[in-house]
């Protein structure tokens, strides 16, 4: 990213500021304290919209003005450079005053905002700079004491302009400046959470729970309506939706962008894809939701490989996407590509480590153990052929016959651990215990687990992942704040929504402190988001311990097919 530019010298400022002031008239000397406190009144704000407020209400005070506005420019590069202004400030006495300033900054932009009086005064338009680049202009009109603008007026709007360039140009580093890094620590928070395993249990081709804090992360820091993740389509060349990140449910998980849409070669070359409106825009190649507005698709890419795509949009009518912001975003999702890239890197060192201890376990089994049962089976073989008496001479045969038995069983025990492992879990249930059993070390005790219906066959890839995530989300709370001794976790493929569709159903139910009222419920919340996600809920209850102490989370999804 581009280093932030230097604060220009207090010196500087100053010489720049006051250059304006020589050779001017007794008059507009006069004026100087009044000019003075107004650009010591400009400051900075917390936002450049903010600073352009206080521009245009000093402007219209110090010339007596009745009514004011500034029209900002798109910045170059940016997607709506050249249809019509980026944001309007305006000032005015009546409300009147302020509905004409549009005339104001029309009749600007025909001109080219002259900085002199329009025709009989009129009017004063002046453009406001920062550095070299003309960012918007200033316009006044209607003099309270119903005269024209003098030339004095003129001058004091400039050196008033140039002031504001800088207050602006002092904002808009210290907003570029928040801006990069907000994404950066988003940035970094997704890699942490995608390296630490908490994300999934592949990183690339299944994620986990992995798009969902990705889908999460890219919304709230481009301050959009939906977040998106799209992971590469098996078998079809497009994109499918992996996970949304939505105040209300969209619609859209589990949905493809075909390979036919022009938008996808286009993502999967690494390119990005900035689109006006989805609904209409043919890159999209398929219908979307019409209540969506700017959109932005960026490729998570490392190198020559194309993991998939992050896509995000604010709502129908919001403000475009900036350069700067299409920039930030593309970096936001190629360190996501190299964070999954690690991931995948990382488990596949784990994988390895386990395999080179199943190697050395079978070694260990063939070099010690059945050479040593081998060789008590010889001598059992020795002592029956010198055994005179028949009853020991069977029972030594019998001896020889289970050492036999058993050479042939570890034998078989060291060709499964010389095999590789699956490269998943055996189904849902598997995944569920692992989780569990995963659970015990933190917990210091093992949940107790129970399945209900065939989870593995009745549950599909997307909605299992979900739960998963959200076992896991619900498993961490009561670890954090439950302070619990004993913890049931139930998985019910034979659930029925409110409505009567079949779903799953995840309950875990605990014996702590439960929920205090009016404290943090961001873990809740994410539940219910994911549940929500998949046309779901979630909720919470009593407990298990006595009298309804402690909490039981419920967490239900509709079963593929059914409406998910």
């Amino acid at each position: 990213m581009a280093a932030a530019a230097p604060s220009p010298d207090p010196l500087d400022v100053a010489a720049e500021a006051t250059r304006g002031l020589r050779g001017l008239s007794t008059e507009l000397t006069a004026r100087l304290p009044r000019l003075l406190e107004a650009m010591r009144a400009l400051g900075t704000g917390p936002d450049a919209h903010t600073v352009l407020d206080r521009i245009v209400r000093t402007a219209a005070e110090l010339v007596g003005a009745r009514r004011a506005a500034i029209g900002v420019h798109h910045a170059e590069g940016d997607a709506a450079a050249g249809q019509g202004l980026a944001d309007v400030v305006t000032y005015g006495e009546t409300e009147a005053d302020r509905e004409g300033c549009a005339e104001l900054l029309a009749e600007a932009r025909r001109t080219g905002a002259p900085s002199a009086a329009g025709p009989q005064g009129s009017y004063l338009a002046v453009p406001l700079r920062v550095g070299e680049e003309t960012f918007g202009t200033l316009c006044l009109a209607g003099k309270r004491d119903g005269g024209p603008f003098t030339e004095s007026d003129r001058h004091l709007v400039e050196v008033l302009a140039t002031e504001a360039g800088i207050a602006i140009g002092h904002t808009r580093v210290q907003g570029a400046t928040r801006q990069r890094e907000r994404w950066i620590e988003g940035a970094v928070a997704v890699t942490q959470a995608l390296l630490s395993g908490g994300a999934g249990d592949s990183a690339v081709g299944g994620m986990g729970g992995g798009p969902s804090v990705v889908a999460e992360k890219v919304r709230e820091l481009a301050d959009a309506a939906v977040g998106i993740v799209l992971l590469p389509e098996d078998g079809g060349g497009g994109l499918k939706v992996a996970a949304v990140a939505a105040d209300e449910p969209s619609g859209l998980l589990g949905t493809a962008l075909p390979a036919r849409a022009p938008a996808v070669p286009r993502l999967l070359a690494g390119q990005p894809v900035l689109i006006e409106d989805p609904a209409a825009d043919p890159l999209l190649g398929t219908s979307a939701p019409g209540r969506y507005g700017p959109s932005l698709m960026v490729p998570m890419s490392s190198g020559d490989r194309v993991l998939g795509a992050l896509a995000t949009a604010r709502e129908r009518g919001g403000r475009p996407f900036t350069a700067s912001e299409r920039a930030l975003a593309a970096q936001f999702a190629a360190q996501v590509a190299i964070a999954l890239v690690l991931a995948e890197a990382q488990r596949d060192r784990e994988r390895l480590v386990v395999l080179e201890e199943r190697d050395r376990i079978a070694r260990d089994l063939h070099d010690l153990v059945v050479q040593r049962l081998f060789a008590a089976a010889m001598l059992l073989e020795s002592a029956e052929r010198r055994s005179d008496a028949p009853e020991v001479r069977a029972r030594i045969e019998r001896a020889v016959e289970e050492l036999g038995a058993t050479i042939q069983e570890v034998r078989t025990a060291i060709y499964a651990l010389q095999q590789a492992p699956p490269e998943t879990p055996a189904g849902l249930r598997g995944r569920v215990l692992r989780e569990v059993r995963a659970a015990a070390v933190p917990l210091g005790f093992q949940p107790s687990l129970t399945f209900v219906g065939p989870v593995d066959d009745q549950v599909g890839p997307m909605t299992g992942a979900h739960l998963v995530a959200a076992l896991r989300e619900a498993l961490s709370n009561a670890f954090r704040h439950a302070r619990a001794q004993r913890i049931e976790v139930v998985v019910d493929a034979t659930a029925r929504l409110a409505d009567g569709r079949p779903a799953v159903r995840l309950t875990v139910a605990d014996d702590g402190v439960g929920v205090p009222a009016g404290g943090r419920r961001s873990g809740l919340a994410n539940l219910a988001r994911r549940a929500e996600a998949l046309g779901g809920s979630s909720a919470f209850g009593p407990g298990l311990g006595e009298g309804g102490r402690g909490t039981a989370v419920t967490w239900e999804a509709p079963l593929p097919g059914e409406g998910a």
